[in-house]
């Protein structure tokens, strides 16, 4: 069934005032651009993008959740592979987190960290943290294995240094202009020494 001309209009206004948040959120921060600052840039008064999104967290979840679930969708698959074991888990979870996360350079600190609550808050209010935390829940499940000992405290801090070693990494190649394929085919190898060498020092901690 074809869209009617006035159908296309708001479908052509509503994808212009996510390009516009988008775009503003990557280069100011999703704390610092307004509504008023996105309706400027999208061509359109501020009232009209309260037609289509409630407030700036409606833009961040429009914008933000279907790649999430897309990630969280593959870190699954990875974790559920029962042939591998869990160190091979670990590392190629990381290696598709970190691929993931650089090939959405310009988006991916607002993918993660705008509006987000602890990683240990239980019930976050908000949609998007609830699927940020099942994404590091996943990871700490997985390092869980690979370390063979009972949920709580030291297995939060372990999953927690993982997550900064992780983010990291994406803060040193988040400017390169090399292609994607190309760095991610030259380092694999010290991105999964580098997770062996976590899993060793936590071993070693744990003894």
């Amino acid at each position: 069934m074809m869209k009617s001309k006035q159908e296309q209009r708001s479908e052509e206004t509503k994808n212009q005032i996510l390009k516009s948040a988008g775009k503003l959120f990557a280069k100011k921060g999703y704390d610092s651009v307004t509504i008023r600052e996105i309706a400027k840039d999208a061509g359109c008064s501020h009232t009209t993008i309260y037609l289509y999104f409630k407030d700036k967290a409606a833009l961040l979840h429009q914008l933000s959740m279907p790649s999430l679930h897309e990630l969280h969708q593959q870190l699954q698959r990875i974790s559920n592979v029962k042939a591998q074991s869990p160190e091979e888990k670990l590392k190629e979870i990381s290696r598709e987190y970190i691929y993931f996360c650089l090939n959405n350079r310009n988006m991916y600190d607002i993918f993660f960290n705008a509006k987000s609550s602890r990683i240990d808050e239980e019930v976050p209010e908000l949609e998007i943290n609830k699927l940020r935390l099942e994404i590091f829940a996943l990871m700490k499940a997985v390092i869980q294995e690979c370390l063979s000992f009972p949920n709580g405290e030291q297995l939060l801090t372990f999953s927690r240094i993982f997550y900064y070693h992780l983010n990291g990494i994406l803060s040193t190649y988040s400017y390169q202009h090399e292609p994607l394929e190309i760095l991610m085919d030259r380092l694999t190898s010290t991105f999964d020494l580098s997770i062996e060498i976590l899993l060793l020092g936590f071993k070693e901690k744990l003894k």
